[in-house]
């Protein structure tokens, strides 16, 4: 619909039409009603005071005649009544607009014996008066009885009429005016207004405003058209950012495989030369400590270096399976078994220290495609981990399955870890432990074995006060993983 005939239709011509219908309607009402009440009471005061003055009359006696007289006046707006014989002369009357009606006029009353109203003018006064014959119970008109009300109500509702008229033109006017501002202001002008907003904020770079398609068609229209070219540029950024995200997260897939490609060549090299020199020093450390001429401190050193070359044998072993590449064994697992069995391995250290382990698994569990020795390892690595950090006492593993992808988060209420060294928590030797209490290669092999597995795995800052970690699985071969994030 045009926004002209718009305008007219919904504005203009409803208040017109409201206004002349509402002003016929009041005003032909209230004219009724006045005019209805003023003569229906004055012929039901003519009637009850007409049958106590045919008595009177009768009995050919006056105080009857004035005392009924008198009770008329005690009515609203009473001002005569007037008693007549049947050749219009009076008998008796009291009050105001005794020549309202002629001589001919009240016998022609008596004559035809029906009641008659008129409203009559007397003196600059209004009133309406009604001349009702007094017939005896033998049928004989003994008299005619006038009642006059004053007609000043009528006066009073024509005044007010009047200020109700040209009252309801003046607000129908400004009703008009105020309707045409409100219209074009509504229908114009705000979304006019909106348009440009929209285009304001998406011009300063926030590409995530929308206008609403409201108002008149052409309006519409057009905000259908902004918002259609709006989104096509969001489609176009948000790809253009995910293909971004995807070739950065690549690059550091490929950057952090290389790290661990040349620290394996390195670990076997090394490996290799050192050994032969290890299981010497082993060795002969090994056949010392057997010798009876040595004491127990000789005894204990011998051990310490004994348990030192061991540690130096895991950290090459260790490197050598980090970068290694793996073909990772899958089975169908049952999510509740491996936290079980995880729970197992570490209970006796979760104990020693005051530990409780809170678990909230999905029920039933997820079945997910994996290898149960090695998603076993990791969640023992985060444990223990947590064991380690200072003031912990509590452990929380939540896991949600949404759809095929399987979110596991292992929680501790600890000190955490700080913001700068969130980012390098996966980086090999990398350990905030004190030397020789850590090697910094367990959450290496950690990335390690749910890179292999096609998953993700992130650190964050846990709402129990301490370190979070989210791991994500594939339930199935067919989705992609990710990385350390």
């Amino acid at each position: 619909m045009r926004l002209r005939n718009l305008i007219i239709i919904t504005v203009i011509a409803p208040l017109f039409l409201v206004l002349l219908i509402f002003s016929l309607v009041a005003i032909k009402s209230l004219e009724d009603n006045v005019r209805s009440r003023l003569e229906r009471e004055v012929q039901v005061i003519t009637h009850v005071i007409g049958t106590t003055l045919t008595h009177a009359l009768a009995r050919d006696v006056t105080e009857p005649l004035e005392e009924s007289l008198y009770s008329a006046f005690s009515f609203h707006r009473i001002y005569g009544a007037y008693v007549f014989d049947a050749n219009g002369q009076e008998i008796y009357g009291l009050g105001l607009g005794q020549a309202l009606f002629s001589p001919e006029t009240i016998r022609e009353v008596a004559e035809d014996g029906e009641m008659r109203a008129a409203y009559r003018e007397h003196d600059g006064w209004h009133y309406y008066s009604a001349l009702k014959p007094l017939t005896s119970p033998t049928g004989e008109v003994r008299g005619v009885l006038q009642v006059n009300r004053l007609n000043t109500g009528i006066e009073n509702y024509t005044g007010f009429l009047s200020q109700l008229a040209l009252l309801a033109f003046a607000i129908g006017a400004a009703g008009v005016m105020l309707g045409i501002w409100w219209g074009f202001r509504r229908h114009i002008e705000r979304p006019l207004e909106r348009l440009l907003a929209v285009m304001q904020r998406v011009e300063e770079g926030d590409r995530n405003q929308r206008a609403e398609a409201e108002g008149p068609q052409e309006y519409g229209r057009l905000a259908v058209a902004l918002n259609g070219m709006l989104d096509a540029m969001v489609e176009k950024d948000a790809d253009i950012e995910a293909r971004r995200r995807k070739e950065i997260e690549l690059e550091k897939r490929l950057r952090k495989s290389k790290k661990l490609a040349e620290l394996g060549v390195l670990a076997a090299g090394v490996a290799h030369e050192i050994g032969a020199p290890l299981t010497v020093i082993n060795g002969q450390a090994q056949r010392l400590a057997r010798r009876n001429t040595i004491g127990d401190d000789e005894r204990a050193k011998l051990g310490r270096i004994r348990s030192e070359v061991e540690r130096i044998v895991e950290i090459v072993r260790q490197l050598m399976e980090l970068g290694r590449r793996h073909n990772v064994e899958k089975e169908a697992l049952d999510l509740t078994s491996l936290v079980k069995a995880t729970h197992e391995l570490v209970e006796e250290d979760l104990e020693q220290h005051a530990i409780r382990l809170q678990l909230d698994l999905p029920d039933p569990p997820p079945q997910l495609l994996a290898n149960g020795q090695q998603l076993i390892q990791v969640l023992t690595n985060l444990l223990l981990n947590a064991t380690q950090a200072e003031g912990v006492q509590q452990i929380r593993i939540r896991a949600r399955q949404a759809e095929d992808w399987l979110t596991l988060w292992v929680e501790d209420d600890g000190p955490g870890i700080a913001g700068a060294d969130q980012s390098r928590v996966f980086d090999p030797f990398f350990t905030t432990k004190p030397v020789g209490q850590g090697s910094g290669l367990g959450l290496s092999m950690v990335h390690r074995i749910i890179n292999d597995h096609g998953g993700t795995v992130g650190v964050f800052d846990s709402e129990l006060g301490g370190a979070g970690f989210e791991i994500g699985l594939p339930l199935d071969d067919t989705t992609e993983g990710g990385t350390a994030t």
